[in-house]
């Protein structure tokens, strides 16, 4: 079972272009304490678009 503080938790990665298209990946938080934002392929717009953590 995963403790509450684990050190790599599931994260959900949101398209900013307002799709509701949504990735899921795991982050370190030692590593990345802020929220994590990646350029990603949203197939709904079709194009690649930045994704941000959403909590």
């Amino acid at each position: 079972m995963a403790k509450h503080t684990d050190l790599r938790p599931v994260i959900t990665m949101r398209s900013t272009a307002g799709t509701g298209f949504a990735y899921t990946t795991r982050k370190n938080r030692r590593n990345q304490p802020d929220r994590l934002v990646l350029r990603k392929f949203d197939p709904v717009a079709g194009a690649h678009v930045d994704f941000r953590e959403t909590r």
